[in-house]
């Protein structure tokens, strides 16, 4: 009996162990289609992970998880499904279409308008969301895909042989037509809904690119600067005109000054000034990320300066009652919305039936948001579509959980160029050389961002002008995705074109 009891005690302390090393990684999908479900929360132990557009997610489990806790998982128009871990023994997790059966909440408010709801909604935003600030720990996940559409130019005038047709088709021809760019954060994010009262605590960042693609370029723009080093005097400074628009840039401002290796005074400095651009690239760093998620939070649809104005104009929008699902056990009417006039979006409200809070948003624009075309230069914003879900937290407010919007946008430039050097300390004749070009050219970025918020409390706001930013980080250069770097933290799961997203320097090796 003693035996039986230690090893009993042996695989509890083996599997706690294994617990606490382990990730929990599944896909959702539908029982009739047996394809992903998207956007399903996934609860553990009050903590709650979203499913990405494949369906997949992973949980950290550590030790204080245990067997016997229950996972839940729910989703829009799907009966939600909750069971102890031990039980949950397949790779996909199954979840089945709910039939729809009004139940007497619907049947008592079924007579509401969608105008109704909607009002309901506004007058119930105070009692269902924290509006104030709070403490978030978040994760963000950046792509930025850039694409070059069109580069066509005619050389003009060349009094530098070496910037020749033959040059700039080299330039050309080196520049990726294709790129993309992904950057991932963790950290936690002090503020409120205005963009300029955010703090942010930088705990962790990634970025994933492909570095191969920078070298040949930086070869090509060495090859730029000796020719530039030959021809143009150091003294010099340079007019670039485009039509009636011009601007004046120093000749020294074009190269950095070499450095002597017996000069220890100027390596000196030349260090100090390599340590404060790493310091300032930190800032910046931080800097950008603090604007990019305080851009996001502000925008969301429970505040009123936001985009997506449905909520607070209602009149401006044509209401339409589509349905009534489920998520989970709560009853949710379904409300499209399409402009009447000058808005930007339509889309769909989810609304939870019992208490009118808005649980889940999706919208897409119905005309570009920017189309500027002056003098040969063209803004296209054609693209913002996306998702926001909010979930009810033990304090029985809702909160932000998931945040996924994409943008695009197309750049054109179709304007003749001239660069023309000019020295004030030569005799006679400033003008010392002319490059003139017609140019057309187009661009398009694609950018898609997503936030997941894990944790979410209340501060006041003593306590977030307290808070003191001091970020130290710089993300890590990956040149393909490592899961490993992530391993102890919860995120979103990468999509199929992140995990198989291999430098082309990598690739040949």
């Amino acid at each position: 009996m003693t035996r039986l009891y230690f090893r009993f005690f042996c695989i509890v302390i083996l599997f706690a162990s294994s617990v606490q090393a382990q990730t929990l990684t599944s896909t959702v999908i539908d029982s009739a289609t047996q394809k992903p479900i998207p956007y399903a929360t996934v609860q553990l132990n009050n903590k709650g992970v979203i499913t990405n557009e494949e369906g997949r997610f992973s949980f950290q489990l550590n030790e204080t998880i245990q067997p016997t806790d229950s996972l839940s998982i729910s989703c829009i128009g799907y009966a939600s499904l909750k069971k102890p871990l031990n039980e949950f023994s397949e790779k996909v997790i199954v979840l089945a279409a709910k039939a729809i059966e009004l139940n007497p909440v619907i049947v008592t408010n079924k007579n509401y308008t969608p105008e109704e709801i909607v009002e309901e909604v506004e007058n119930s935003l105070a009692k269902n969301y924290n509006l104030g600030f709070a403490k978030k720990r978040i994760f963000l996940r950046e792509t930025y895909g850039n694409q070059i559409l069109k580069t066509n130019y005619s050389l003009k005038k060349s009094t530098i042989k070496a910037f020749n047709k033959k040059f700039i088709d080299s330039l050309i021809s080196q520049v990726p037509k294709r790129n993309t760019y992904y950057t991932e954060v963790l950290g936690d994010l002090y503020g409120n809904s205005d963009s300029e009262e955010q703090k942010l605590d930088l705990i962790k960042a990634s970025e994933l690119y492909d570095k191969s693609m920078e070298l040949d370029f930086e070869m090509l723009e060495e090859r730029f600067n000796e020719i530039m080093k030959k021809n143009v005097k150091t003294d010099s400074y340079f007019k670039i005109k485009s039509g009636l628009f011009g601007t004046k840039v120093d000749g020294d401002e074009l190269f950095e000054e070499e450095v002597d290796s017996t000069d220890v005074a100027a390596l000196n400095k030349k260090l100090e000034e390599e340590k404060k651009n790493k310091e300032d690239r930190k800032k910046f760093f931080a800097k950008y990320k603090r604007e990019t998620l305080g851009k996001l939070y502000e925008n969301l649809p429970v505040y009123e300066d936001t985009d997506y104005n449905v909520i607070f104009k209602p009149g401006r929008y044509n209401l339409i009652l589509e349905d009534f699902t489920y998520l989970g056990d709560a009853a949710v009417y379904v409300i499209r919305f399409t402009p009447k006039r000058s808005e930007d979006f339509r889309g769909k409200l989810f609304i939870n039936s019992d208490d009118f809070a808005l649980i889940r948003m999706d919208f897409e624009n119905v005309k570009p948001l920017r189309d500027f075309s002056l003098l040969g230069v063209s803004i296209n914003e054609y693209l913002a579509k996306g998702r926001v879900i909010f979930s009810k937290g033990n304090d029985a407010k809702y909160h932000l959980s998931y945040y996924d919007i994409s943008k695009g946008i197309k750049a054109g430039f179709r304007r003749p160029l001239k660069i023309i050097e000019k020295n004030k300390n030569v005799k006679g004749r400033r003008k010392q050389n002319e490059l003139s070009m017609k140019v057309d050219a187009a661009f398009g970025n694609l950018n898609r961002y997503e936030l997941v918020v894990f944790d979410e409390a209340p501060i006041s706001e003593a306590k977030f002008e307290g808070f003191k930013e001091n970020n130290l980080v710089l993300p890590k250069y990956m040149s393909n995705y490592d899961a490993e770097f992530w391993k102890g933290y919860d995120i979103i799961e990468p999509n199929q074109a992140i995990k198989e997203f291999t430098s082309i320097g990598e690739a040949e090796e």
